[in-house]
């Protein structure tokens, strides 16, 4: 690589920032439909980068929900060939009173810059796109053959893209994938990330009387749905942290003494973590380590739990009806839908008296995955960012999901590269998410310097000519 390349990336970085500040304004929120504007609004800003970038064949392509963004550059004869993903969609902003500043008015502070989808995965997905730019604005060429990839939908499980893919096998054939999407472990130690769990969700209500009653003259007559829901809720759980659904661990592939004993040589400090999110204690499954909890163990987890008066003051009502919201994060050889079942049983089962049951399993999720540690886009993404950082960066888990790389494998035959920008402590998902302007440029310079290494690979298949 041209030292020329790294200058044009720094001489751009203000622009960059400028960019990204755009882009982080866009309101894409992919589950609400409030939203649509939004979303169309930034997938045409992407695709606006990417052919100002001298990215070719790029289109926004309809699906049932929201468009997919692809373009390509395929003009390195004998080079790998690699599928680029991220997501364009971001997460509600609620709640809103939470937010130091509007989550759709991007805003710098103190070398961060705060918005919604900032982190996840805005800025980590702008990156590899102005690397493009620099390279064919330099040299007139990338290193190697690229295809674009960038959804709307996976804040909601991605359900368009898997048709999308398997519509598109051929043409999206590649090497393997490079994610922008996902996160390293810490902000002082590179890393990469070399599995992440699976998803399972499903929402409940739980109905007793045909409306809210008079708790005066009702109450001790009819079961309380907030009463039973509670019941319900408590019985996920035993004393010891586990997950009591029947057979939920039945497929969970054990830690080997091995792998307990390379996470248990990472550089994790209990006391801070504890620090960082503000919680006073850790918690969970009885005899497994924190990481080992959030990395390599299944959970089920309460996301939202309502019903009744919510507002100001006393409401003397027993609420006809109460709701909660759960997802199953979950480990190596465990199915998603089989997870589900066991749960919707296990519900059904415990469902107290005197209270109507109505279980929405969603239909969309993932499946846990893991790449390879020898895998050569993984030793080469391990080499690029030493060459960045200055030290050969951690081998972590991931504890959330990202559902595009079993799909990619299942589909195209091909493995996913976390190579993600963002750290785990930018509170995507959360009020006040933000992204380190300093970790743009040093990711532009990470992704130029990969690119450089994997073009001078010898390619593993042939790609069809450029159409």
């Amino acid at each position: 690589m041209a030292q020329s390349v790294l200058e044009y990336l720094q001489t751009n970085a203000g622009r960059y920032v400028e960019e990204l500040v755009a882009f982080a304004a866009i309101p894409s929120v992919s589950t609400d439909s409030a939203y649509a504007a939004g979303m169309a609004r930034a997938a045409e800003w992407v695709a606006a980068q990417l052919r100002s970038a001298g990215v070719q064949n790029v289109r926004v392509e309809p699906t049932p929900r929201h468009p997919i963004v692809y373009g390509e550059w395929l003009r390195a004869p004998g080079a790998p060939t690699v599928l680029v993903y991220g997501h364009y969609d971001v997460q509600p902003p609620d709640p809103l009173d939470k937010w130091l500043s509007p989550p759709f008015t991007p805003t710098v502070r103190s070398g961060r810059l705060y918005a919604r989808g900032v982190s996840d995965d805005k800025g980590p997905m702008l990156i590899p796109i102005k690397v493009a730019e620099a390279f064919l604005a330099v040299e007139g060429r990338l290193p190697l053959n690229v295809k674009f990839l960038f959804e709307g939908e996976e804040e909601i499980t991605s359900p368009s893209l898997e048709p999308y893919i398997a519509a598109h096998a051929a043409a999206l054939a590649a090497d393997f994938a490079i994610s922008a999407d996902g996160a390293m472990w810490r902000i002082d130690e590179p890393s990469v990330t070399v599995a992440s769990r699976g998803l399972a969700e499903l929402e409940f209500t739980v109905t007793g009387a045909a409306k809210d009653l008079h708790s005066g003259r009702h109450g001790g007559a009819v079961a309380n749905p907030l009463h039973a829901i509670a019941e319900l809720v408590a019985s996920l759980h035993d004393a010891d942290g586990r997950v009591a659904v029947a057979g939920f661990y039945d497929d969970v592939l054990e830690l080997t003494p091995d792998e307990r004993a390379a996470i248990a040589a990472l550089p994790f400090d209990e006391d801070a973590y504890l620090t960082q999110v503000g919680a006073p204690a850790v918690y969970g499954e009885r005899g497994y380590s924190t990481l080992e909890r959030m990395w390599a163990r299944p959970t089920l987890e309460l996301n939202g739990l309502w019903g009744g008066y919510q507002g100001e003051g006393g409401k003397t009502v027993i609420p006809g009806e109460a709701h909660a919201k759960i997802t199953c994060r979950l480990v190596a050889n465990q199915n998603p839908a089989d997870i589900g079942k066991k749960v919707v049983a296990h519900l059904v089962a415990h469902t107290p008296p005197g209270v109507r049951l109505d279980v929405r399993l969603d239909p969309h999720f993932a499946v846990p995955y893991h790449i390879p540690a020898d895998h050569p886009g993984l030793q080469a993404a391990a080499a690029a960012l030493a060459e960045v950082y200055g030290c050969p960066p951690l081998q972590v888990r991931m504890g959330g999901t990202i559902p595009v790389s079993e799909v990619f494998l299942r589909l195209l035959g091909i493995h996913t590269v976390f190579f993600s920008f963002s750290t785990a402590d930018e509170d995507f998902h959360a009020p006040n998410e933000f992204f380190r302007l300093h970790r743009l440029q040093e990711g532009l310079a990470a992704w130029a310097h990969y690119w450089t290494r994997l073009g001078a690979q010898h390619a593993t298949r042939r790609e069809p000519k450029e159409s």
